[in-house]
């Protein structure tokens, strides 16, 4: 299924009226390129969410249940990638409606170094989308993986972003 802005924001919307209180969302990966229009839609929605809201989502989440996939995370943490403290600093806000969410979507640098942790075809069409859209700088990239903390395999991610360093700059 392809996921558009109308159909994750509609799908936020009945989040929204679950929540009994405020709470910060941020999207990452396709959700957050699709959110800041550097591509047209997603295969999946994807959030990491700050510690103390987190729970609150799940269950308007399962309330909701949206019937399609929705991949959650911690504090910063997106799949084996873990951003330093300022992601949430660095997000940006996504203008929107809703009354308890505060939608905000991680900076483009910060996506590029969530995909290139993975590193499928998919991965490589984000990264470079990202990079044109945002034009992100090769120095951004450098510095911003110096910072993140990577469960995987380190020669694996290192691997991988010399590629993509090599590839688009």
């Amino acid at each position: 299924m392809s996921l558009d802005n109308t159909k994750l924001l509609d799908f936020l919307g009945e989040v929204d009226k679950e929540l009994s209180h405020k709470i910060v969302v941020v999207a990452v990966g396709g959700t957050a390129m699709t959110l800041v229009k550097a591509k047209s839609s997603t295969i999946d929605i994807d959030f990491t969410i700050p510690g103390e809201f987190y729970d609150e989502f799940v269950k308007a989440k399962k309330i909701v249940n949206p019937g399609f996939r929705v991949d959650l995370f911690h504090d910063g943490a997106v799949f084996t990638t873990m951003l330093p403290e300022d992601y949430l600093k660095k997000s940006k806000p996504i203008r929107t409606s809703l009354k308890n969410i505060q939608l905000r979507a991680l900076d483009p640098v910060d996506i590029i170094i969530t995909k290139i942790a993975r590193l499928d075809k998919r991965d490589e069409q984000d990264i470079e989308s990202c990079i044109k859209k945002f034009k992100i700088k090769k120095s951004q990239i450098t510095k911003r993986a110096k910072e993140i903390g990577y469960a995987g395999n380190d020669k694996v991610f290192k691997g991988n972003l010399e590629i993509m360093l090599k590839k688009f700059f």
